[in-house]
């Protein structure tokens, strides 16, 4: 089995579609990866067929170890083999910072078991697979949140921060045959931050974004796949490293 394969968790759709769509795209086999609704999955999949790649679309709940594992199993038996896993899925409430009663302990566990413990498992159960391919690379989908201090619950800015810490420590530990990275993504152009925000909110957030970063741009979903296939393609040298793709809004605002 010559053709490299990419697992792509929470890939029916926003970045995830769009990460699996570009690895279809660079002649890797593709996992789609749902939790609930199997229908964007499959239309996810089919565009990937079309692009050359055979797929393999499964559900799988990243908080439940048993699916992970499951997920790698399926995996071996289907190619034998993973060079890319990109920890995609991820979960948020939404809630003002400043509104302290508007989280709970169960809030926190609910997002940290997606956003931390998902990404974990994931790694731990294909970890033995990816050891077969020296070089193998994981990209943990983090956020410009983990750093500055906004995003949508201080929960999820929490869960942004402990996956980079993560990321840093797996990196020393699973080297040097599995790299590990982390992208933090800016305002990201996706139905899901729409819906979460409302459209008025959301509208209003976008042009406030655009105004303070010095390329004046939202992030897409595209842009976002940019990087990830970069990091598990190429960049044979990075590991351990957070890496930001919000437009410069956070190192360089405008002011």
């Amino acid at each position: 089995m010559s053709r490299k394969v990419a697992v792509v968790t929470g890939s029916s759709s926003g970045i995830g579609a769009a990460t699996a769509r570009l690895f279809a795209r660079n002649g890797y086999n593709v996992v789609v990866n749902f939790s609930r609704n199997q229908e964007p999955a499959e239309a996810v999949a089919q565009e990937c067929r079309d692009l050359g790649a055979d797929v393999l679309v499964q559900k799988a709940n990243v908080a439940d170890d048993a699916d992970c594992r499951a997920l790698a199993q399926a995996v071996e038996a289907r190619w034998g083999r993973t060079d890319a896993l990109v920890n995609n899925a991820g979960t948020t409430k939404f809630v003002a910072a400043a509104n302290l009663e508007g989280l709970a302990a169960q809030d926190f566990h609910d997002i940290y078991a997606v956003n931390v413990i998902g990404a974990y498992q994931m790694i731990r159960a294909f970890a033995p697979l990816m050891k077969k391919n020296p070089g193998a690379g994981v990209v943990n989908i983090s956020s410009v949140a983990s750093v500055a201090g906004i995003g949508s619950s201080v929960a999820y800015m929490a869960s942004k921060g402990a996956l980079n810490a993560m990321t840093f420590g797996l990196a020393r530990a699973l080297a040097p045959e599995i790299r590990i990275n982390a992208v933090g993504p800016g305002m990201v152009e996706t139905p899901w931050l729409q819906n979460g925000l409302g459209a008025e909110r959301y509208e209003a957030t976008r042009q406030m974004y655009m105004k303070a970063t010095p390329l004046a741009a939202t992030i897409t979903p595209e842009d976002v796949a940019d990087a990830c296939y970069w990091l598990c393609d190429g960049a044979r040298k990075t590991t351990g490293e957070f890496i930001l793709i919000d437009s410069g809004r956070s190192k360089y605002p405008v002011l």
